[in-house]
């Protein structure tokens, strides 16, 4: 809710527009991620303690040509709620109605807006993070959203800024507050940085003190002694996790019992790893519109690849994966990995963080 507004009927209705902050709760929200982040994946990790997701984004474009293949990137179940639908593009009038047919066929419990993504094909289309060099018409696209879906909260994710010479962040948060966002995302690393080199949490944490609206924080934690300081230090609401969770969505398990115990939960066991990785390729060809049709696996092994993070024999499995091409190779090579290493814990928690 924008600071410039305070009035007892705005706090509850924030109260029931942003439950998964109410009563000082710390969420976990899942990153959107495009490729990877689907509603297979996501299944997976409401499972082990995601409290909120965000779909892959979706250019506003093409959700006003109503293309299937767009909607169904952006298709979620009633259980992955709280969920939100990310939008990105460089046109206000374009935003608000693709804002507007988001909330009418979807009913998400909110709309992102993606001001962080540094592809160059993103950039070169003034949207993304591109808009961190133009303020006020990142500042026109969020007001045109906001009025468009007046019953929806909207939310947006920026980066500090283009280049280590433009952190603009704080500029953008209290811009992006004043015309209506409800929660900020700040991802601690520069458009120019991409997803290398180390997030810069003070600059999260100075926006997190200057806007009056919840900032999560987003940026390579490495530990569980992280996650902790950075709830107690930085004045962040909530962690958004991304790459960490790819293949491994027991962090936010680990992640769960940190806060609120302080200790760590249980790694998975081998078995349970392959099992995940199994159930999680079956329901990927039960959902054709996410690869080619067909019940060949070859389009999904880098997705596969992510779940021999750190388990013996890593580097020899993925290139076992390469030649994987059916649900029954892979129950094979299952069956292999798991005779050769057995079934204890692979996986010291926060390990994959590192």
């Amino acid at each position: 809710m924008p600071s410039i507004s305070n009035s007892p009927s705005n706090e509850r209705e924030d109260a029931a527009a942003l439950s998964w902050f109410r009563g000082g709760a710390f969420p976990l929200y899942l990153a959107p991620m495009a490729g990877y982040t689907d509603l297979v994946f996501r299944s997976l990790c409401k499972a082990e303690g995601a409290d909120v997701m965000v779909t892959e984004f979706v250019l506003a474009d093409h959700l006003l040509r109503d293309e299937a293949r767009i909607w169904e990137t952006v298709d979620f179940t009633e259980a992955q709620r709280p969920m939100g639908v990310q939008i990105f593009g460089a046109e206000p009038h374009v935003m608000a109605e693709a804002a507007r047919r988001v909330e009418a066929r979807l009913s998400p419990d909110f709309i992102d807006i993606n001001y962080g993504c540094p592809s160059p094909r993103i950039c070169r289309q003034h949207a993304g993070a591109s808009l961190l060099q133009d303020l006020p018409r990142l500042g026109r696209i969020a007001a045109a959203v906001v009025r468009a879906v007046p019953a929806t909260p909207v939310t947006a994710k920026i980066r500090i800024g283009w280049d280590e010479r433009s952190i603009v962040a704080v500029e953008a948060a209290r811009c992006l507050e004043e015309v209506g966002i409800r929660v900020l995302t700040v991802h601690g690393r520069t458009k120019v940085q991409g997803y290398s080199g180390d997030a810069d949490w003070s600059v999260i944490a100075e926006v997190a003190e200057r806007v009056g609206i919840p900032v999560v924080g987003n940026g390579n934690v490495r530990s569980s002694a992280d996650v902790l300081r950075l709830r107690r230090d930085t004045g962040v609401r909530g962690l958004m996790i991304g790459r960490a969770a790819l293949g491994y969505p027991w962090v936010f398990r680990e992640l769960s019992e940190q806060l609120s115990a302080g200790s760590h939960a249980g790694a998975p066991g081998l078995q349970e790893r392959w099992e995940t990785m199994i159930a999680y390729a079956e329901a990927l060809l039960e959902r054709p519109h996410i690869g080619p049709q067909g019940n060949r696996l070859h389009w999904m092994r880098p997705r596969l690849k992510f779940f021999t993070k750190r388990l013996p024999g890593g580097r020899r499995l993925r290139e076992a994966i390469e030649s994987v091409e059916t649900v029954s190779q892979l129950r094979d090579l299952a069956a292999r990995h798991c005779s050769e290493y057995g079934d204890g814990p692979v996986l010291a928690p926060f390990d994959i963080w590192r």
